[in-house]
């Protein structure tokens, strides 16, 4: 049964984490079929992006207070609709406030699912978080794929198609009070009473979380632009956001099995460690190295991602979800704040010189994650 919740929660995250993937994917389309500059494009980035870390972590103070399974679905329903209306094409003022609804349903969705998911897997729940996020790595991959697909269908019908996940996804996470039930405020990590907090801790961790974003989100958000750049063609940097988000999934799921090994932050900053050749090797390497250095990046810059999300919620025992909407928000929106610079520094001179200082980001996380203590066994 429990293995059940856990992989019904995994495939709900990846119809929901689709959306998040759909906004990078959609940018190459914008920029050719609407005419936005580089600017103007990661501009519908920042939409999605600062809405969803401006309300995250209060959607996550909202599930430390009272169980809120209806917030699933609803949110859900809200990711999904946003992007389908970007095809109505009203304006950017218009298409800047689809994309904004759809980061809002990403943002209520995170936190209330990650406190559920940890509530239903019992104690660390390394494993059970790694599957979770392998979920919306999944959703992330197929999302270039997903765009491409639907666009070549004409006409309104095309960005219909954009909304099926998010029904399939609203299905998957209706409330079910047996299972929910776990995710009351009253529930914790474990079956005793909270350990203390580190504050501290939790705010280092933080600021690893929004460097890791700024790198990882910038590169998702302009890697196809880039490979158009070098050559390639539209297809060709489709396949590249794809080699970016499969490598993402792979890597998170490698997380939960090299914590086993090394424990969580020594995985975490030996992750970091091995991401800037990587990061490095897809703006100095050959274009067909690209897309392999792409997917190592990715792996390295994902194997961090759901051992954060228990790190913090184990830094803050007694407050998961405002945890999750912290280390679990941010790493999927904060980078979004950097993108219009790097937009503008592309627009006023190459993408590839805009994204060389994204390079030096993952050795500042790795500087800053060798500090993190482990929390004691128990908490």
């Amino acid at each position: 049964m429990r293995r059940r919740r856990i992989a019904a929660f995994a495939a709900g995250h990846s119809c929901v984490d689709v959306y998040q993937g759909a906004v990078a994917a959609l940018v190459p389309f914008l920029v050719s079929e609407r005419a936005y500059g580089y600017a103007a494009a990661s501009g519908i980035v920042l939409a999605a992006s600062v809405l969803s870390s401006v309300v995250q972590p209060l959607f996550g103070a909202l599930a430390d207070r009272r169980a809120v399974p209806w917030l699933i679905p609803l949110s859900t329903a809200a990711a999904g609709l946003g992007i389908a209306l970007v095809g109505a094409d009203a304006g950017y003022a218009a298409t800047v406030a689809a994309v904004a609804l759809s980061g809002l349903g990403v943002a209520a969705y995170h936190p209330a699912a990650a406190r559920l998911i940890r509530t239903a897997a019992g104690g660390p729940g390394h494993s059970a978080m790694s599957w979770f996020a392998l979920g919306g790595n999944i959703g992330f991959a197929c999302a270039p794929l997903l765009v491409v697909g639907a666009l070549s269908v004409s006409g309104p019908a095309g960005w219909g198609l954009l909304a099926l996940p998010a029904a399939l996804g609203v299905v998957l996470n209706l409330p079910r009070p047996a299972r929910d039930r776990a995710g009351g405020p009253a529930a914790g990590p474990s079956a005793g009473t909270p350990g203390p907090e580190d504050r501290r801790a939790f705010l280092r961790l933080s600021l690893v979380v929004v460097v890791r974003s700024v790198a990882f989100i910038g590169l998702s958000t302009f890697i196809a632009l880039y490979v158009r750049e070098r050559g390639g063609g539209e297809t060709a940097g489709a396949v590249a956001l794809f080699a970016l988000f499969a490598g993402s999934a792979g890597g998170t799921l490698l997380g939960g099995r090299l914590a086993a090994r090394w424990g969580r932050t020594t995985t975490v900053s030996r992750a970091y460690a091995a991401a800037a050749p990587a990061v490095a090797g897809v703006l100095c390497l050959p274009l067909p190295l690209v897309y392999v250095c792409a997917a190592l990046a990715a792996a390295a810059l994902y194997v961090p991602f759901s051992l954060q999300v228990t790190l913090g919620q184990d830094y803050l025992p007694a407050r998961m979800g405002t945890a999750g909407g912290v280390t679990l928000g941010l790493t999927v929106s904060v980078g979004g704040l950097a993108s219009p610079v790097i937009g503008a520094l592309a627009d006023a001179t190459s993408v590839r010189t805009a994204l060389l200082p994204l390079a030096a980001l993952p050795l500042l996380a790795w500087a800053l994650a060798r500090r993190l203590p482990e929390p004691a066994p128990g908490v």
